[in-house]
């Protein structure tokens, strides 16, 4: 009896293990919702849990919009902050808790500054600190925080960009105000030209810093001491055989089992286009790949693994990595791609092995505004774009992939035009609707008409728009498309009420 007993535990336990593996081989972001900002764009984004509520900051040029999130992935925006000289962009931002107050903390990119906010009960700001550059620090074009927790204080760790390139630490005082605790010029040593990307590893009570140089084309290794100061232990450089780190941008990590690793992206300097923006021209393309380092027993990085990109993958100028779950000594990561335009998921085993799995055409490209956020059992991504013509913050939600083979989505979009509008402006109107199958190539089908009904339910509702796609990434190409974003703006002003609903059916 008991030998059957463990019999069937152990079978339980196999059945569980494969229904795990099949659901983490398998996952897919899905669009949930998509909201306005009032700021230029969104270029970064953060979230935060307080007191079972939960917020998301996205952060653009002139200030930050603030949102509440649902456990579906809903957002409502509640409100916005200015930010110092309404300049930004809020390039960095990242929220903790500090002896018992919530604070966001913001890297003002052009206003050469960190902004310290108070999180208010509802989720609101309040400023309480604004930290100017000085000829000591690093943080003019301030661009990338990370907070460290010791054991008896906290500390804001920040990189800066372009013309004061280092790394610096800050002491965090309860009210959320900063002291300078060190700063490390960038030199030809370390890669930290550019921190774009920053994460730590507590190991056997130590703490180690990892960051990324964009413009030198490397990743550095730091050892964090209780008092806030640092000192550097390994460097590792861009080549063409085991890493890819020409223009290193995103960095974060994982510990699976007893590796501890450190996942690095990049957005290969060959994506800018700019003249004198990238200070070493003398470059080759390899290539692009997201790579994997592990850390070793003194904490420094050694070259483990590079997914490559493929025809199957979107891995073209990564700009943020996000480690969505981490289950069954394996992770789910999000890698946000501005040249491709999408998520694309991957699983690091405790190998430390990189998978491809799914992908996703978020149809505006990434950049550095990914965020992933735990709700309950549901796992979000929060993307914004740096578009200035999109003002638009998305939720996806990552769950089994759907089965859509052999069908079709139709997106209907029902409505009527102000009384006050004339016939010529309708007229417009439609013919630029017709107009978007020419422009966006994902769309399959489009049909129009004119409300025929009799039955007197059609709410006023008069013009009708049927659009056919094959399947999710055209849908998301067509939402954020520059040209349906052109057409929303322009007949927006004589739509009187509309109704928009999607439904999959067989082709």
């Amino acid at each position: 009896m008991n030998g059957l007993k463990i019999s069937i535990v152990f079978i339980a336990l196999l059945l569980a293990q494969f229904c795990l593996s099949q659901t983490t081989d398998d996952l897919m972001p899905y669009l949930q919702d998509f909201k306005s900002v009032s700021a230029n764009n969104t270029v970064t984004i953060t979230s935060y849990e307080k007191d079972g509520s939960h917020y998301v900051y996205a952060g653009g040029f002139g200030g930050i919009d603030i949102f509440s999130l649902n456990k579906e992935g809903n957002l409502t925006p509640i409100g916005s902050q200015e930010l110092y000289k309404k300049e930004g962009p809020a390039r960095g931002m990242v929220a903790d808790r500090i002896n018992g107050t919530d604070f966001l903390f913001v890297a003002n990119k052009h206003g050469n500054a960190i902004e310290t906010f108070k999180i208010l009960e509802d989720g609101l700001l309040e400023q309480v600190s604004l930290t100017m550059d000085t000829d000591e620090t690093h943080l003019g074009t301030a661009i990338t925080l990370q907070v460290i927790h010791m054991k008896q204080a906290s500390y804001l760790f920040i990189g800066g960009l372009e013309e004061t390139p280092g790394l610096s630490s800050f002491k965090i005082q309860s009210d959320g105000k900063l002291t300078h605790v060190q700063s490390m010029k960038d030199d030809e040593t370390i890669y930290t030209d550019g921190i774009i990307g920053m994460f730590i590893h507590k190991i056997k009570g130590k703490t180690f810093l990892y960051s990324g140089g964009f413009q030198d084309n490397g990743v550095s290794s730091f050892r964090v001491y209780e008092n806030g100061s640092f000192k550097n232990i390994n460097n590792i450089g861009d080549n063409t055989t085991d890493r890819y780190l020409t223009g290193a941008y995103p960095v974060t990590g994982v510990k699976l089992g007893e590796n501890y690793y450190v996942i690095v992206g990049h957005r290969h300097h060959k994506y800018y286009k700019r003249g004198g923006f990238i200070k070493n021209p003398d470059f080759v393309y390899h290539g692009d790949g997201v790579s994997v380092f592990k850390v070793n027993r003194k904490g420094a990085l050694e070259p483990h693994f590079v997914l490559k990109d493929d025809e199957n993958t979107k891995l073209q100028g990564q700009t943020r990595i996000e480690i969505v779950s981490v289950n069954n000594n394996e992770a789910i990561l999000a890698v946000g791609t501005r040249d491709d335009a999408s998520i694309q998921l991957c699983k690091l085993d405790e190998n430390g092995t990189l998978t491809p799995l799914n992908y996703l055409e978020t149809g505006f490209s990434i950049y550095y505004g990914l965020r992933s956020h735990q709700i309950e059992d549901s796992n979000f991504l929060i993307a914004g774009s740096n578009r200035f013509d999109l003002k638009k913050v998305a939720t996806y939600k990552v769950s089994p992939k759907i089965d859509r083979s052999g069908k079709v989505l139709r997106h209907i979009v029902n409505l009527k035009y102000k009384e006050e509008a004339t016939q010529a402006q309708v007229d417009e109107a439609v013919k630029a609707f017709e107009n978007l199958k020419s422009e966006i190539p994902e769309i399959e089908h489009i049909e129009w008409g004119v409300n025929d009904s009799k039955e007197g339910a059609s709410k006023g509702l008069t013009h009708t728009f049927i659009l056919t796609f094959n399947d999710d990434h055209a849908r998301e190409n067509y939402l954020f498309h520059e040209a349906h974003i052109v057409l929303v703006n322009k007949i927006g002003p004589i739509i009187g009420d509309v109704l928009v609903m999607d439904y999959w059916t067989e082709k």
